[in-house]
This record gives C-alpha cells, structure tokens and sequence, in this order.
C-alpha cells in the first residue's frame, strides 16, 4: 500500500513538472534525477566557468599583503585569459559549440576584463590611466546594448566578433596583465608598458565600436513610420 501510494506521488510530481515544461525530470518513475535541465558541461564549458571562477581568486590574491601578491594575481589573469583562446579553440574544432557558451564566454571577458580595470585603476589610481579604463568599459555597454538590438530584430550576425575585435582583445588583455604585475613606487618601465598598451587597446575599442556602428547604421537610421 505504502508503495502503491509513494508511486502514485511520483507519478503527480513527474505530470507537474512536465506541466512546467522539464525534460528528462526522473530517470525512472520512482527516482527524481533533475528537476531543470543542466547546462552541456564540455571542456570549452567548463574552460569558461573557469574563467568565471578566477575572478574572485583574482581579487582576493591582488590585494594580499605579500611582496608576491601581484605576480600571482597576474599569472591568475593570464591563465584566464588562455582559456578565452582556449575555449573557443576547442569548441570550433571538437564540434562542442553550445548555447551556453556562446552566451558565457562574452560575459566572462567582460566581467574579469572589468574587475582587472578596477583593480589597476584602484592600485595607481591616475587620470592618464582612467581615461583608457572608461573608454574600454563604456565600448562593451555600448556594443552590448547595440547587440541585445540587433537580436531582437534577427540581424545579430551584422555585428558578430570582427577580427578587429580580437586583436583589441589581445592588447587589453596584455596590457591589464602587465598593469596588474605593477606594484606601486615598484618599476616605472612597468607601468609605462602597460599603460602604454592600455591605450592602444582603447584606441582599437574605438576603432572597433565604429566598426559595428557602421555595420548596423542601416538599421539604426530606419523610421519606424508606416
């Protein structure tokens, strides 16, 4: 009786949540495996959740009181940005692209790209390096919001990543791997270096914005009159 009335409660369960729209809720009709489905954990997935998981540790480690503090803040900040090579390496040519990658891997450039600018910013906290740090960070608002758009009028793939975009990816992300090795009265070569590829970065973050601007100027100048 007791099993009879526990199936029937796996039964009322199993009909509401594919009510709710889950697939693949139970593995049998006894036992409960996921109530939602879990992202594809592939290796280009899991590379980019690493990314995301770095961060943290990135912050933590830059602002340790030890002399070696900075050195393994900036190694933390090149391996991630390995894996945002890496990962979409691997997703290409094993065939492993999925949806929530293509969604995660920007957000996680973004978000370490930015908590990197803070931290650097913070550390020698001068105009000359504001100035590229609000470029950079006002560039990614602007294309995602132009993006976001574009989607909703089916027309994202006019300003998908350009070549463009990866090289200025590559010098940003160079030069906040330099800036954050820097420690403050530590080598002046340093920070020149990297403040000095800073500002090429942004100058490619203009160039590239304008790119996509261009890209979609068509559509943003269309009335919407009938």
């Amino acid at each position: 009786m007791a099993i009879d009335n526990l199936d029937v409660h796996f039964a009322k369960l199993k009909l509401r949540y594919q009510r709710w729209g889950a697939q693949n809720v139970f593995l049998s009709s006894k036992i409960p495996l996921n109530i939602a489905r879990m992202p594809p954990m592939n290796i280009p997935n899991i590379l980019t959740l690493l990314r995301v998981v770095l961060i943290p540790i990135l912050v933590v480690v830059y602002y340790l009181p030890a002399n070696w503090a900075h050195l393994i803040s900036a190694l933390v900040f090149t391996i991630a940005a390995v894996t945002d090579w890496l990962d979409g390496y691997l997703a290409r040519n094993l065939q492993q692209g999925t949806r929530f990658g293509a969604f995660l891997d920007p957000v996680a450039d973004k978000l370490i790209v930015a908590v990197a600018l803070v931290l650097v910013v913070g550390e020698i906290g001068s105009i000359y390096l504001s100035i590229p740090a609000a470029v950079i960070v006002g560039r990614e608002i602007v294309i995602s919001g132009l993006r976001e758009w574009m989607a909703e009028i089916g027309k994202r793939a006019h300003v998908a990543v350009s070549s463009l975009a990866k090289i200025k990816t590559v010098a940003q992300m160079t030069a906040l791997a330099i800036l954050l090795l820097y420690q403050r009265n530590g080598y002046i070569w340093i920070e020149v270096l990297g403040v000095g590829l800073l500002y090429i970065a942004a100058a490619l973050t203009l160039w590239s914005m304008l790119v996509y601007l261009k890209a979609a100027w068509q559509d943003l100048t269309l009335s919407t009159d009938k």
